[in-house]
């Protein structure tokens, strides 16, 4: 909407992750690097941890885009609440192998001879696990059983594990023992600085054609940093409100207080500019006048399923707003130009 108003060719703060907007903080490189890294040792897991809206999804597709096809064919899945023979399920489907109604021990074979297959042409599979914190244990055993395949010394798949935070907290459970013993490179993807931010901004701004236009002062990177914590995907929410709402109201300058009043909008909207990045604001309601009983996974799912709710309610919520403030200044722009429009007496 505002991207014709300031002269851009796309939207420079889009929330769906976009490798051509990948930007190389030294938190980012340094994570690309052991993703390389791994790469190159062809063996083993790569664990690669950070918060949600940290830009690890970014990063994975920002490799897996410059993995050289003839060497290495790479699939990804999304790791949801499923179980080991649906995982399995999972990874067969993303190398494109046919998975419907097959037992447990015959995907294993039929992974095992895809992979070999592989290695005769003299290519190797990778496979990206993302979400990696939703894996049950069992899920987990049967990519590390994946890893046993081999022919010779040489491994024939190879695993990046990407996830939230209390994954690295799951690593260190006893029944993950022997999968901690194949890691062979961690990292943990942190929040951008002051700098980087302000240096994030810009670069997404000049990708879509910024010449300055909206001219941001410095004061307003601070409040942006102030707001958003450096999580990327945080500083895209907040930017992209920031710009509408110089758009609506005709402005060429971005300031503190704008951002301000941004950032105040979201917040009224969703409730969740002020809660860490990674937690979901849940409003307390009335108590139950029953009480059930759960075992602790299935409360761990619940509890789950309820952040899921409260996000996608935080959005509606957000979207209706941003509409309704849309459609008055647009009413009130069109009120002018009739006005301006209008012979005089």
């Amino acid at each position: 909407m505002y991207e014709s108003f300031f002269g851009l060719s796309g939207k420079p703060f889009q929330l769906n992750p976009d490798p051509d907007f990948f930007y190389g903080s030294r938190g980012h490189k340094r994570a690309m690097a052991y993703l390389e890294y791994g790469l190159h040792q062809g063996e083993g897991f790569i664990v690669i941890t950070g918060d949600v809206g940290a830009g690890k999804t970014t990063l994975v597709r920002n490799l897996l885009r410059r993995i050289p096809a003839e060497t290495i064919i790479a699939a990804q899945i999304v790791s949801t609440q499923v179980d080991a023979d649906d995982l399995l399920r999972l990874v067969a489907a993303s190398f494109g192998l046919e998975h419907a109604g097959t037992q447990k021990a015959a995907l294993l074979v039929q992974l095992e001879q895809h992979f070999r297959a592989l290695h005769a042409e003299g290519r190797r599979a990778l496979l990206v696990v993302d979400e990696a914190q939703n894996l049950s244990p069992r899920a987990v055993e049967e990519l590390r059983m994946l890893s046993n395949f081999q022919v010779g010394t040489r491994s024939l798949v190879q695993s990046f594990l990407v996830g939230q935070p209390e994954f690295r907290e799951i690593m260190q459970r006893p029944e993950m023992r022997q999968l901690k013993q194949r890691i062979i490179a961690s990292y943990h993807l942190g929040p951008l600085d002051r700098a980087e931010t302000q240096a994030y901004v810009e670069h997404r701004l000049r990708h879509v054609g910024w010449q300055e236009n909206p001219a941001f002062i410095e004061a307003a990177f601070d409040s942006i940093f102030a707001h958003s914590g450096g999580v990327p995907r945080r500083i895209n929410t907040l930017c992209d409100r920031t710009l509408l709402a110089a758009y609506l109201g005709e402005l060429h300058r971005v300031t503190a207080e704008q951002v301000e009043e941004a950032a105040a909008e979201l917040g009224e909207e969703t409730g969740l500019q002020d809660v860490p990045p990674g937690v979901a604001a849940i409003a307390p309601g009335p108590a139950s006048a029953y009480t059930v009983q759960f075992a602790p996974q299935d409360a761990d799912r619940i509890a789950q399923l309820e952040d899921r709710v409260a996000l996608l309610e935080a959005s509606t919520s957000m979207t209706y707003g941003m509409l309704k403030k849309v459609l008055a200044a647009l009413r009130a722009r069109n009120a002018r130009r009739v006005a301006d429009e209008e012979p005089s007496e």
